[in-house]
């Protein structure tokens, strides 16, 4: 059950007390621009490369979605370029192009992305992004990759329930009550994936304005990852519950994690395959790579991340 109104409601002042305590500015140094990936050091890469037993990789992707709908309302452009012919040599060449800050498309935010009270990630000014990309914080930071051990809470399986209702907040109690569950412990340097369902209610009940309604962690959770030196965020939403609990702030979660924290966010992310093989191995940590693109003054990029049994 779901706390009462006055729980969930956060106040301006509230929240700005909440960034100043999860805030990582100046942890790093005044010119630190990895945020939380300096909590994945080359030990803790070698330590996660060994939870690979298998050989079993799983993609936690979307697939690119071309059709508008009432949860995809910037659709994918995906079109041919060259359809080849009949001659000794063939070739076909398409087109694509997303707009994938948006719903419904899987993405990495870089930490230019967000920007609060005029601010990035450890204060450098948000006028740093110009027309032309940004000249600070840009997703080139991940040029070689991201890969560490990721942990996937399953906030439905605690509940016993398939996925949560749009509006319904995950709740810092119920991430450590899913750690305890699944008997996985996040710690330092890991990416967090944080399952809502939501993937699974769109392909069983059909989409609707996800913008406007959908599940999310809230705000009060991320003093969790603070304290636990979380380095990537990832969730089968954009990690903001819809509409916000927060007066003023949209998408408390991206200003807590990106603008306070320095943590990347993974969004539109799908946890169904990821979720059985887990259950399927009595397992919920495994070695996680994903490689954005590399886009000159990027704010992020399409991402298709694997995680590997």
């Amino acid at each position: 059950m779901q706390p009462d109104t006055d729980s969930v409601h956060v106040s301006a002042e509230e929240f700005g007390s909440l960034f100043r305590a999860v805030s990582a500015w100046g942890r790093w140094g005044d010119d630190d621009e990895r945020g939380a990936l300096n909590h994945i050091t080359p030990e803790r890469i070698a330590a996660a490369a060994r939870l690979v037993r298998d050989g079993i990789t799983v993609t936690l992707s979307r697939p690119l979605n071309t059709t508008a709908a009432a949860d995809n309302p910037h659709p994918a452009d995906h079109h041919m370029t060259a359809l080849g012919g009949n001659g000794p040599l063939s070739l076909a060449k398409d087109y694509v192009g997303v707009d994938y800050h948006n719903d419904t498309h899987t993405h990495i935010d870089a930490l230019c992305h967000v920007g609060y009270q005029g601010s990035l990630y450890n204060g450098r000014p948000a006028a740093t992004v110009t027309s032309r990309g940004a000249t600070a914080e840009t997703i080139e930071v991940l040029k070689d990759g991201l890969v560490g051990r990721a942990v996937l809470l399953d906030v439905p399986r605690l509940r016993g329930v398939p996925w949560l209702e749009p509006g319904e907040h995950v709740f810092r109690d119920e991430l450590e009550a899913a750690e305890s569950t699944q008997c996985v412990a996040v710690r330092e340097g890991d990416i967090l994936l944080v399952r809502t369902g939501h993937a699974r209610r769109l392909r069983e009940l059909g989409p609707w304005e996800t913008a406007n309604a959908k599940s999310g962690l809230h705000p009060t959770a991320m003093t969790l990852l603070a304290e636990r030196g979380v380095a990537a965020l990832g969730s089968d939403t954009n990690g903001d519950t819809a509409p916000s609990s927060t007066d003023g702030v949209a998408f408390p979660i991206h200003v807590l994690a990106i603008a306070a924290m320095g943590v990347h966010l993974l969004d539109y992310l799908q946890f169904e395959e990821l979720r059985a093989a887990c259950e399927q191995r009595g397992r919920w940590e495994f070695l996680f790579v994903a490689a954005p693109l590399r886009i000159t003054g990027g704010t992020g990029s399409p991402l298709n991340p694997i995680a590997i049994f």
